[in-house]
């Protein structure tokens, strides 16, 4: 049996195929494969992006469309993907797939483009509690592709400058509108720009820490989303947080549409 799990994120849309095989009277689940399709500034129309997404994925596979017995969606567009089955929310898709991956995951940390937010699940994956950034730009990645822009930096370089810094430089402001005066005022006062990228990646650590208290933090801690790739975002969120280890994914962006995949496959039993 496959499955298939859609994440329809506001930046792209990653589609993922999951086989299940009985096996010498056990379960084995396997990837078939991971597909992404980024959603340009052109794509309006957003249920026919994830057509193309989809079928991008079958062919790769060399599956069709008959070939999978249940597509679930989640992520902010997911009711714009007409074909799925159903649609799930991102809590229920981020636990669950991040189970999965990590088995003893009692805490989800999620940080995407445009949002962030903490999830309590129990040991079969399922999500007990949440909570969400509720601010302009608080706790997103967003924020901070952002302020690197106005440092004329990747978003990469961003984060390995910040791992440089040795100074703490705390910022208030939680759009980023105001936060960019910020970086303004510390680039005009010759501050460094590698504290300025660990300031900055501070401020998203911290307020995605008082999501996460919000649900409670237990081990073991797990952190999926695009934000998991800025290696000195994941050192401040550690600092934040006051734990030496968080777990995180070898791909991580892809953890939702896994989690769709998986509950998609339990469903049909």
């Amino acid at each position: 049996m496959i499955t298939a799990g859609i994440d329809m994120g506001s930046r792209s849309i990653k589609v993922v195929l999951l086989e299940e095989a009985n096996m010498a009277g056990t379960s084995k689940q396997a990837y078939l494969v991971k597909k992404t399709h980024l959603m340009l500034p052109g794509d309006l129309d957003a249920d026919q992006a994830a057509e193309k997404a989809y079928d991008e994925a079958l062919a790769a596979a060399g599956l069709k469309r008959g070939d999978i017995k249940a597509v679930f969606a989640t992520g902010s567009g997911r009711k714009q993907v007409a074909f799925a089955n159903e649609g799930i929310t991102e809590m229920t898709a981020g636990a669950k797939g991040a189970n999965y991956m990590f088995p003893n995951c009692r805490t989800v940390i999620d940080v995407g483009a445009e949002e962030g937010r903490g999830i309590k699940t129990d040991a079969e994956g399922r999500a007990t509690d949440f909570a969400g950034n509720e601010k302009c730009a608080a706790g997103a990645g967003s924020f901070a592709e952002a302020m690197s822009r106005a440092l004329q930096m990747t978003l990469q370089e961003f984060g390995d400058a910040s791992l440089r810094s040795e100074k703490s430089i705390p910022m208030n402001a939680q759009c980023t509108v105001f936060a960019e005066s910020e970086v303004v005022s510390l680039i005009h006062s010759s501050t460094p720009k590698e504290d300025i990228a660990k300031a900055v990646l501070d401020a998203v650590a911290s307020r995605v820490c008082a999501m996460v208290r919000r649900v409670g933090i237990e081990d073991e801690v797990v952190l999926i989303g695009g934000m998991v790739h800025n290696k000195g975002f994941v050192q401040s969120l550690k600092t934040a947080m006051d734990i030496e280890k968080i777990m995180l994914p070898e791909k991580p962006e892809y953890i939702g549409a896994l989690g769709c995949a998986l509950i998609a496959a339990e469903r049909q039993h």
